[in-house]
C-alpha cells in the first residue's frame, strides 16, 4: 500500500496478539482508520482506538 503508516515497536507487538489469520485484514483496517484521521504512525495509541472503534 502507497504510504501505509509506520507502525512502532509497540504497536506492532499489540498486533501479534490478534490471530495470524486474521492479522492482515485487521493491519489494513487500522491502516485506512490511522489514514483516514491524518496520521502518519501507527501508536500504541492509536492502534486502542482503532480497536475501540472496530470492537
Amino acid at each position: 500500500m502507497a504510504n501505509s503508516p509506520v507502525w512502532t515497536a509497540e504497536a506492532e507487538k499489540r498486533l501479534k496478539e490478534i490471530p495470524f489469520f486474521v492479522r492482515p485484514a485487521a493491519r489494513k483496517k487500522i491502516e485506512k482508520f490511522a489514514q483516514a484521521q491524518g496520521l502518519d504512525e501507527i501508536t500504541e495509541s492509536v492502534y486502542e482506538d482503532a480497536k475501540k472503534q472496530f470492537g
